[in-house]
């Protein structure tokens, strides 16, 4: 695909912004988390570490508003902000006490605001339709809880598509015990992926073409060289395979850094958003990926990184070196830098398409070399499913080819397969079926395969609080996550949200949810309302987690307590594949067929 020249100028608009140092126009709405002094250093963090305080009961008010983004050359984009800020204020609250959070609609659109991993009634949750009607222009809505966890959460609109244009924020819960994190400072870092475009905009050329945003496909020269490397009778053959399926072996992200920015608390990578230390402190970074789309690789060159909690809840420390956070994952981390020296915060998409970057610095206006984007990932036969020659099998078709070459070489450290799809395919909505299902917790995520660092894996994160529910489940859900490229559908079991049943889980029971990735890309899969603890072989020490990244080709296990009724939402966190029909209603109840609606 050309460039066109909407991307062009869109190009030259980011050029001209990164030359202040801003995404003109959004310095207004920079919340107090991301702002410090005055002047020059006005966009460095003095102030933006956690206030924490004394435990108490919190009243918050937050004002939805459509709000308009000035920038020279005729653009008039507009964006949501809440209390006048992108991201949002960040909302501390403390366990054992109330929470009274009131939101007021100031637009002419309905919206919501979903308390993204919060223990709460469902009628609390915010997602209209299955929680509540929604808040319609000028009306307001109360969510009042009592608070019953700690850790560091976050919140978004649950309405359409305006998560994409602002509407996040972040959410710290200070735990009732001593917290067992010790620091001598506290930071939120929220990343997003921002565009100037409209989402509806972005949404159409998606359904109209699903590699619209991907300029990495695979070019003549690379045609070139993998005849040269492996032959034209393999390369042949693996341009075949990859083209029945109608997949790019580069199609790693949807939407890409061709139309996104990639912020770190609402600035642009040149704005350099400061967190500041003294040598030798222990500083908290609490790391929430607030994108829409885009999965990040997390790491602070020349600092080792200790992970301390995963989606909230402390886990037994994990020192690495890069972890990569998948869309609505928060990670704790502690850092203890030792010299008197600048330390780049770097998030990588992991399509290596673009990057949001922050400094940790002993003071203000220090920057530190910022690494050079890594080569992209490619997709494997991991990633499809299949085993090194195994034969490629079309849904309802005969063995057509076999898939080889080093462009899609299989990965030593793949994790070991422990299941074989059935017969079922899941119909139209489906194009491809994981033949081979593997174990992959212990992998690291794409692209972070051949690092010579540490990488942080889900098989590592250990629970510091055994399970406090250790019976063996009785009720078993398998799900498929499901998708067809060519009309950009995604779903579960091959069936949209529209024409789906509810999930039904039985009060009160231990549940095992069995979700089975037949696509060839990862989904951050969300459960409202409970946490899911996943079976990767800690014993009774399962992390707790509210969103798990499901790989291609993978085959995940997770333990649930059914102890809050209501109806629940499930879904994966990418926002256009949630809008697409990757969607469900979990329905808690003792009662068959019941709504608690």
């Amino acid at each position: 695909m050309t460039d066109t020249p909407h991307h062009q100028e869109r190009r030259r608009l980011l050029q001209a912004m990164a030359a202040t140092g801003l995404l003109a126009g959004l310095e207004t709405f920079l919340p107090g988390y991301a702002r410090a002094g005055a002047g020059a250093e006005r966009h460095l963090a003095g102030d933006a570490r956690v206030p924490g305080g004394r435990p108490r009961s919190v009243t918050q008010d937050f004002y939805i508003r459509r709000e308009g983004i000035g920038i020279a050359g005729g653009h008039a984009p507009s964006a949501i902000t809440i209390n006048h800020s992108i991201p949002g204020p960040l909302l501390e609250l403390w366990e054992g006490h109330e929470a009274r959070l009131r939101v007021h609609n100031l637009m002419n659109e309905s919206t919501s605001i979903h308390w993204h991993g919060i223990l709460l009634p469902f009628q609390m949750d915010g997602v209209p339709g299955v929680a509540f009607p929604g808040i319609q222009p000028g009306d307001s809505f109360e969510a009042r809880f009592p608070v019953r966890q700690y850790g560091t959460y976050w919140y978004h609109s649950h309405t359409g598509l305006q998560e994409q244009i602002g509407q996040t924020g972040p959410i710290v819960i200070h735990p009732a015990e001593p917290d067992s994190i010790q620091a001598d400072r506290d930071y939120v870092v929220v990343l997003n992926d921002w565009t100037f475009e409209d989402p509806a905009r972005v949404m159409a050329q998606l359904k109209k073409m699903s590699g619209y945003y991907n300029f990495n496909k695979r070019t003549v020269e690379d045609f070139v060289e993998d005849v040269a490397r492996s032959g034209w009778a393999k390369t042949l053959k693996d341009r075949q395979a990859w083209g029945k399926m109608r997949m790019n072996p580069r199609g790693i992200a949807d939407v890409t850094g061709h139309t996104y920015s990639y912020l770190m608390n609402g600035l642009h990578p040149e704005a350099n958003w400061n967190a500041l230390f003294r040598p030798g402190e222990r500083i908290r970074l609490r790391v929430i990926n607030a994108s829409s789309m885009t999965y990040f690789n997390f790491r602070i060159p020349g600092l080792p990184l200790t992970v301390v909690a995963a989606d909230g809840p402390s886990i037994e420390p994990v020192e690495t070196d890069e972890f990569q956070i998948g869309v609505a994952e928060t990670y704790d981390i502690v850092v203890e830098p030792r010299e008197d020296k600048a330390y780049t915060l770097m998030a990588e998409s992991m399509d290596r398409s673009g990057y949001a970057r922050g400094t940790l610095a002993p003071r203000l206006g220090m920057s530190a070399p910022v690494p050079a984007l890594r080569a992209q990932p490619q997709r494997t036969l991991v990633d499809m499913g299949m085993k090194r020659n195994m034969l490629i099998m079309g849904p309802g078709k005969k063995p057509n080819t076999r898939l080889e070459g080093d462009s899609v070489a299989i990965k030593e450290a793949a994790g070991p397969v422990v299941a074989q799809h059935g017969p079922d395919h899941h119909g139209a909505g489906n194009a491809t079926i994981a033949k081979v299902q593997r174990r992959r917790l212990g992998e690291r995520g794409a692209g972070l395969e051949d690092v010579a660092h540490r990488v942080l894996t889900y098989s590592q994160l250990r629970s510091i609080e055994p399970m406090s529910d250790k019976r063996a489940p009785t009720h078993t859900v398998e799900l498929h996550l499901t998708g067809n490229m060519n009309s950009y559908m995604w779903s579960f079991d091959g069936v949209e949200y529209s024409d789906s049943k509810v999930i039904d889980f039985p009060y009160g029971e231990r549940v095992r949810l069995i979700m089975v990735n037949d696509t060839m890309m990862e989904h951050p899969m969300h459960l409202h309302g409970m946490f899911m603890e996943l079976e990767n072989g800690q014993g009774e020490h399962l992390p707790k987690k509210h969103t798990i990244s499901v790989r291609a080709g993978e085959r995940v296990s997770l333990l649930i307590s059914a102890v809050e009724p209501g109806r629940w939402a499930f879904h994966c966190h990418l926002l256009y594949h949630l809008e697409r029909g990757m969607f469900r209603v979990v329905r808690v109840s003792n009662l068959p067929g019941a709504d608690n609606a």
